[in-house]
């Protein structure tokens, strides 16, 4: 049944010839990769002979710090295409409505996602303090919260010098304030209460005098100690974690970039082609001056690192440039249809898949038990994994495509 159009958490069917396109697909694409991809695509690989294979496994992992993997990409990526959709939306309501309703609008999504993320994140099943206050649909709020208001406020070349402050800013707090001179980490922690003395972290922190600087290690860094003194609740790290209040500020960086990017698209001063050529050359630039930047202020996702924001930013305007080619200007849009069913309903998508447990779980209530035992013994042993894997994709999307066929796109 089609939900009626006044329901405010149903938005219409989208209108095509208004809407960029290639976006809706690359990011029913990111979010594919959230949803069960990495795994269908990581699992021959694993334990497998081939080079190709093993290499191909590792770029679906993320890396445990530093560096830099295909898998650490999907995060920002999806940050960065949030800021590249509200110059669409946020443009069009400025200019129907003007800029309070903007911004009302920008506060009231903001805040239903954040509330949507604790829930996703466990709501208020555990007792205070094992409620986890910051993560994924968090930081998304968070950074949308901030890049949609920069851009209500200030011209495309002050948000320029607003972004390179920013990162700038960053490095400079992570490189140059003090911190205690303590790792926190449950081995480092439980080793040093164990000879000193104090019961706890906390007391065991409080205790520590000796100050350092310019420290970019796990738990040893300025972003990770302000997350243990000042963010309440459960850490994902126990002491620290990595969606955490210091490192929020590169993220709204991140939204920024995805900003310059949907500025220069739907601007009217340049063509396809000279679109297409400043995509190109702005992701290699991010990318080189990225890696560049990486040997001092190390490319790190779980402290959001400058430098690992011009990297993902550099590779997300890659990603975006070669969509827009394809699906926008050559127009090839068949192949790219169950991306835009994803990418149409993201954030549903993304939750009943927590609300069940996982796509995969559905499906191995499908093709698990004798079925994946057959797929070991008769095609190759690891192979039941896969078909789980692929079955649980297929779900998704199969769904995606039944919210889409039936006009039903919740929004918040």
């Amino acid at each position: 049944m089609t939900p009626a159009a006044t329901d405010p958490l149903v938005a219409p069917r989208p209108n095509a010839s208004t809407r960029l396109l290639s976006l809706d697909a690359l990011r029913g694409f990111d979010m594919l990769w959230i949803i069960g991809a990495g795994a269908a695509v990581c699992a021959p690989g694993k334990d497998s002979d081939s080079a190709f294979l093993r290499l191909l496994a590792g770029q679906l992992e993320h890396k445990d710090w530093a560096g830099f993997a295909f898998y650490d990409l999907i995060f920002p990526l999806f940050v960065f295409i949030v800021g590249v959709s509200l110059v669409w939306s946020l443009t069009r309501t400025i200019a129907e409505q003007g800029r309070a309703p903007a911004i009302r609008r920008i506060a009231t999504r903001s805040a239903l996602l954040f509330a949507l993320g604790i829930f996703y994140s466990g709501g208020l099943n555990a007792a205070w303090p094992d409620i986890r206050l910051l993560g994924v649909l968090q930081r998304i709020a968070l950074a949308y919260a901030g890049a949609g208001l920069l851009f209500c406020f200030f011209k495309p070349r002050a948000l320029v010098g607003i972004c390179a402050g920013i990162l700038l800013g960053y490095w400079a707090l992570m490189t140059v304030v003090p911190i205690r001179d303590l790792r926190l980490d449950k081995g480092n922690v439980a080793k040093l209460t164990a000879a000193t003395g104090p019961a706890d972290a906390r007391q065991l922190f409080l205790n520590t005098t000796n100050r350092v600087s310019g420290r970019f290690e796990p738990g040893y860094n300025l972003a990770h100690h302000v997350d243990f003194q000042f963010l309440p609740g459960k850490k994902y790290d126990t002491y620290w974690d990595p969606e955490g209040l210091l490192s929020t500020l590169p993220a709204i960086a991140t939204c920024l970039l995805g900003i310059f990017a949907g500025l220069l698209l739907r601007s009217a001063n340049f063509c396809d082609q000279w679109k297409l050529i400043y995509l190109v050359s702005f992701g290699v630039a991010g990318v080189l001056l990225g890696f560049a930047w990486g040997l001092q202020f190390p490319v790190v996702k779980k402290m959001w690192s400058s430098s690992f924001v011009l990297v993902a930013g550099g590779y997300s305007a890659l990603l975006l440039a070669a969509f827009y080619l394809l699906v926008d200007v050559l127009k090839w849009q068949r192949w790219c249809q169950p991306f835009v069913w994803i990418g149409l309903n993201p954030i549903t998508i993304y939750v009943v898949g927590n609300l069940v447990g996982g796509y995969g779980k559905v499906a191995t209530r499908l093709v698990g038990g004798d079925v994946k035992r057959f797929c070991d013994t008769a095609l190759a042993p690891g192979s039941g994994d896969i078909v789980i894997s692929v079955a649980g994709l297929a779900l998704a999307v199969l769904f995606a495509r039944f919210l889409y066929q039936r006009n039903v796109f919740l929004r918040l």
